[in-house]
């Protein structure tokens, strides 16, 4: 038996052995009823055996509540778990009188958030932690449906610092993911996979299976075999251009050449839990992986995505391509209308004649376009941008199946991670937005004119600035996550 299961059997027994100490009325099965006063017994400060009792009860409720039901439970916290405005100015006033540690103590404990310690004694629960991933992702959903409610995104906000906290990269585990990795994570890598589609066990097989192929993921001990976030890998002997070439396997053939693999190729990286929205893992991960497969692999020297861009066909759509917007040249024009109507497909001389112009398109997406905060539009790019990738090459046509030619009208880039480069590139770019970019593409928007756009909302402080899974994005809703390579 692992350490958490036997920690949550031992959780599980002080419950059931507290729960005769508590009230009767805290445990009626009607949960509208008996909702808010579990809420008042849990902030109420009792042992924590008696909490941990209420915690579970109050968890059971809520998993057999409608929709309805639990979107009064969340304007309930936002609306009665708030700091007292009256202890916070008492508490400020003696501090700025007597600085004293004791003063300061008292001022810390009074704008401390309730949310926060409702949600940290709910997680006392066997599972809770899992319990709670699950409903932050009700959460989100309700902030969507329901903007007009601002007391959710102040709920959100405190939840999302303590999961940050819970989820910190000191309490995660990397595993490798291969053929013989117990089939109810397969499952779930299957369900999760939100890049490139895995159609069933036989196309998993052909990505976890020849020799030249890598999956990893992060685990975190309180979600037992529930990855949080994924990564598959190709082995090669050059930079790919197109998914098809990477997700056509050969065998191993770059792993059992006389030199070994030169190449790692990161393209695919899923998001697994919805409801983590916002808690970043892609950087660790990448880091992580590269330090292993180095280990394993000496013979690697490139590290490099091929990644989609999921925001550049709705930035090529909404370019007004009328002969009355004289910002567009004739060749950007010519172009867009070419992506756009979607004959080149159909064309192979139609598209070798159009690449350069998509070629110098892509690049103004990522150089020149920005969203009011000041990044680049692309989730995928602020993800790996902000992790201090390069952007190395743009590739078109790259991706030619349903979801790529929507999403991106086949477009999709490689990322390059020069390691001696990281830290110099994500400095550059949280400090200024700088979008650190292959001298090839810069030369791309040489005296070319910035296309009008109409200007993108600021993201949201809960969106992962990717994936997500992966993000990522964000990116259409995947089946069961985000893609991360949005990220």
């Amino acid at each position: 038996m692992s350490n958490i299961s036997f920690l949550q059997e031992l959780l599980t027994s002080v419950a059931d052995q507290s729960r005769h100490l508590l009230p009767k009325a805290l445990f009626r099965d009607d949960p509208e009823q008996g909702l808010q006063d579990l809420i008042k017994a849990l902030m109420s400060g009792r042992g924590e055996a008696s909490g941990v009792a209420i915690a579970r009860q109050l968890l059971r409720h809520y998993q057999i509540m409608n929709s309805e039901l639990r979107l009064a439970f969340y304007r309930y916290i936002g609306e009665e778990l708030k700091p007292d405005p009256q202890r916070i100015t008492a508490a400020a006033t003696s501090y700025i009188e007597d600085q004293s540690a004791q003063n300061l103590e008292a001022l810390q404990a009074a704008v401390g958030s309730p949310t926060q310690e409702f949600f940290r004694r709910l997680n006392m629960a066997p599972g809770g932690t899992a319990d709670i991933v699950r409903m932050r992702k009700d959460l989100l959903d309700f902030m969507r449906a329901h903007p007009e409610h601002e007391t959710l995104r102040t709920t959100d906000s405190d939840l999302q610092h303590l999961l940050q906290s819970w989820f910190n990269r000191g309490f995660l585990v990397l595993r490798r993911i291969d053929w013989h990795t117990p089939a109810t994570i397969l499952d779930k890598i299957i369900a999760y996979e939100a890049v490139h589609e895995i159609t069933g066990w036989s196309d998993l097989k052909r990505r976890l299976e020849p020799a030249d192929r890598r999956c990893f993921a992060f685990f975190h001990p309180s979600l037992v075999d529930e990855p949080l976030i994924f990564v598959q890998v190709a082995l090669t002997q050059e930079i790919p251009g197109e998914i098809a070439n990477v997700l056509e396997t050969d065998d191993g053939e770059a792993t059992q050449s006389a030199k070994g693999p030169t190449t790692a190729v990161f393209y695919s990286i899923s998001n697994c839990q919805q409801g983590l929205r916002g808690i970043s893992f892609g950087n660790f991960l990448i880091k992580q992986v590269v330090e292993e497969l180095s280990k394993e692999c000496p013979s690697l020297k490139t590290f490099v995505t091929l990644s989609p861009v999921p925001g550049f066909a709705k930035w090529v759509n909404s370019i007004d391509t009328s002969p009355e917007n004289e910002t567009i040249d004739d060749n950007s024009r010519s172009a867009l209308v070419a992506l756009k109507t979607g004959d080149w497909q159909r064309d192979q001389t139609a598209a070798d004649a159009l690449e350069p112009s998509v070629q110098a398109l892509a690049a103004m997406y990522f150089l020149n376009e920005k969203n009011r905060s000041g990044q680049p539009l692309d989730p995928v790019a602020r993800f790996h941008l902000g992790n201090g990738a390069r952007l190395e090459r743009i590739n078109w046509p790259a991706d030619l199946s349903q979801r790529g030619l929507k999403q991106a009208h086949g477009l999709m880039v490689n990322y390059l991670y020069e390691l001696a480069d990281i830290e110099r590139n994500h400095e550059a770019y949280a400090h200024d937005g700088t979008v650190a970019a292959a001298r090839t593409i810069r030369n791309q928007i040489k005296n070319r004119p910035k296309l009008r756009e109409p200007v993108a909302s600021k993201p949201k402080a809960n969106e992962t600035q990717a994936p997500p899974s992966a993000a990522i994005a964000h990116e259409p809703e995947p089946k069961k996550a985000m893609a991360s390579d949005q990220e």
